[in-house]
């Protein structure tokens, strides 16, 4: 494959990810300790992230490195397929969220799930 092609695809891969998850550019830029104009570039199709970075931004996007890289069909994962968009949403933002960010939401869904909620 045309390197020119790869860096087309993984740009476009890079975005429907991102887009599936309610993520903004700097939001998963910063996920993935990068700049938000390196992001962009690399969505644009107009660079190709070095094998770290690479890395980082599969991790910040919660899909393969090989959805990236178009190795093999472009879609999200089934576990990922299985969610609704609100929570898709929500575990998206997560991603991007510190240990310690997360273990206090983590004991905020806790009292929610014992509280008794109104069916509506």
């Amino acid at each position: 494959m045309e390197d020119d092609l790869l860096q087309k695809r993984l740009g476009e891969a890079a975005r429907t990810a991102r887009e599936a998850l309610g993520l903004t550019q700097a939001q998963v830029a910063d996920a993935a300790r990068m700049s938000p104009a390196v992001y962009g570039r690399i969505e644009r199709g107009g660079m190709m992230p070095s094998v770290p970075a690479l890395r980082r931004l599969a991790v910040a996007l919660g899909v393969s490195p090989a959805v990236l890289l178009d190795m093999s069909a472009r879609e999200m994962p089934a576990t990922d397929k299985d969610l609704s968009p609100e929570t898709r949403k929500a575990v998206g933002l997560l991603r991007t969220w510190p240990e310690s960010k997360v273990a206090v939401g983590c004991a905020l869904l806790h009292v929610l799930d014992a509280a008794p909620m109104r069916e509506e």
